[in-house]
């Protein structure tokens, strides 16, 4: 096969000042693509600021003979994600490939949680992946053409105790990724998710060292960097990677049953389905809302 490149692409990625960006970047610049290094280069619960982590990884980038500017801006403001795309029209002159990465953790049992604690990952992790493609999506529908990559994880899939904020968040993004696919297929914009699980200030806490060390994130920006190229054709896909594993994740619905509404839907109706009601045995992933509707409503007229 061909060396997959990114030769006169122009890409952002968020949170690259260490971890998943830093590796996504990295491996994006070796590939030929212009990188927009963005980091504010806070801590892990999203507190202070400092240019070192984003200038460090450009320096990275241009001793290996890539281009590469910074960025500081946060994303967790319209204004900031603005000025992150402005760095990569004003440097590169257009921007293609945006990689939302930029995340923080505030993990805490839900009893403890403050509204901050909750307000501050959401507005990090659902509301800066969507300042971020905002403002760059005029440019890439302008350019008709978008890769756009969000990022996802287990939690959000699936729940974890004492993330409430994060799991929400997450979960968000697959949502807010999924409708933007739909919206710029006819502008040949691609939007996907990875729910990664890697090595990094967020997870070094909590899994050991000789589980880590299987992790590196080197083994997740593959993927994202195949989800970012030109000859993509999957768009609205969830795939979960970490430690060379890779496979597509997908929202099913069982076949369920019908009670007829003319004969009473009843709570006791309900009770003597519920087997039928989840059983997947015959479950299906669909392409978008109108879709899932449209088994329902096939129920409903006796289809």
């Amino acid at each position: 096969m061909a060396e997959i490149r990114f030769d006169n692409r122009v890409a952002i990625v968020t949170g690259a000042g260490g971890g998943l960006g830093r590796s996504h970047a990295l491996l994006l610049a070796s590939r030929g693509a212009k990188v927009v290094v963005n980091d504010l280069g806070g801590s892990v619960d999203g507190s202070g600021a400092s240019s070192k982590a984003a200038d460090k990884v450009v320096d990275e980038i241009k001793a290996a003979g890539g281009q590469a500017v910074a960025n500081y801006d946060g994303v967790d403001t319209m204004e900031g994600a603005e000025k992150i795309v402005a760095t990569a029209k004003d440097a590169f002159g257009k921007l293609d490939i945006v990689i939302n990465n930029a995340g923080i953790l505030r993990d805490v049992s839900f009893v403890k949680m403050t509204e901050d604690d909750w307000n501050k990952v959401l507005q990090v992790h659902l509301s800066g992946s969507m300042f971020v493609t905002k403002a760059a999506w005029g440019l890439l529908r302008d350019n008709n053409y978008g890769r756009v990559v969000f990022t996802t994880s287990a939690a959000g899939l699936y729940g974890n105790f004492g993330q409430a904020n994060y799991s929400a968040a997450k979960l968000g993004t697959v949502g807010l990724a999924k409708t933007l696919s739909h919206e710029g297929a006819k502008y040949n914009i691609k939007c996907n998710v990875i729910a990664p699980i890697a090595k990094s200030r967020m997870t070094e806490t909590i899994m050991p060292p000789d589980v880590l060390n299987k992790l590196l994130p080197e083994y997740v920006s593959p993927l994202v960097a195949y989800l970012a190229s030109e000859g993509l054709e999957e768009t609205a896909q969830v795939y979960a990677v970490g430690g060379g594993y890779v496979s597509r994740v997908a929202v099913m619905e069982a076949e369920g049953t019908y009670l007829d509404p003319s004969k009473g839907v009843t709570i006791e109706q309900l009770a003597e389905r519920w087997k039928q009601v989840n059983d997947m045995s015959k479950a299906r992933a669909f392409n978008n809302a109108m879709e899932a509707a449209g088994q329902a409503m096939k129920a409903v007229m006796g289809g």
